[in-house]
């Protein structure tokens, strides 16, 4: 009788392992509890109760698993369809409140502080997933325009009160950031007008 156990094979595990989303959030206590640097993906699987192997299936590597951590707690804040799916008149206060809500959050602004690895994840959620969506629901020829001046004012905003604080922006509360910067942000949303032609223009003189 073979008593061996049952070699391993390469790929997707087998059977109904655990989701990612349900190792994220296991993953996330743990980088909280001990930093970037100290947690292992050996201690990640430990928690979560599963091989090593599968944390490697699905986030590749920890720095992949980090920002796997990092890019669904601002899904979730920055949830895209919520924000744009209300009144277009209030979206630049609704995306205001997103981005403070998000970063008032102390555990967030925790993990944000853990180096280079937060800093690159925060970059790549701005340009590829929040400037992506915008520039899809803006439509229309300008749409790039108008949501790089929208990403380009809420990156100063985290930035300049959370990431690197300057005094001023840093000591407002979400209420005075959202009334001063709504003007701005209503002004990067208004479509660009076309330029005139002026009479003439194109012709051989």
């Amino acid at each position: 009788m073979n008593n061996a156990a049952p070699a391993r094979t390469r790929g997707r595990p087998r059977g109904n392992p655990p989701t990612r989303e349900s190792i994220v959030p296991v993953a996330r206590a743990l980088f909280l509890e001990r930093g970037y640097r100290a947690t292992t993906l050996r201690a990640v699987a430990g928690a979560a109760g599963v091989d090593p192997a599968l944390i490697a299936y699905h986030f590749g590597s920890k720095k992949g698993l980090f920002a796997d951590v990092m890019q669904f707690q601002c899904a979730n804040a920055l949830a895209v369809e919520e924000v744009l799916g209300g009144d277009p008149a209030t979206l630049p206060g609704r995306l205001i409140d997103a981005v403070t809500d998000l970063w008032e959050d102390a555990d967030f602004r925790r993990l944000t502080a853990q180096g280079d690895e937060a800093a690159g994840v925060i970059r790549e959620y701005l340009e590829r997933e929040l400037l992506a969506r915008l520039v899809e629901f803006l439509g229309g020829r300008d749409a790039t325009a108008r949501a790089t001046a929208v990403v380009t004012i809420l990156g100063g905003l985290i930035y300049t009160r959370y990431l690197n604080p300057l005094a001023t922006p840093a000591a407002l509360t979400p209420a005075q950031t959202r009334s001063v910067l709504t003007p701005a942000l209503a002004a990067a949303l208004a479509p660009r007008p076309r330029t005139a032609t002026a009479p003439g223009a194109g012709r051989r003189g």
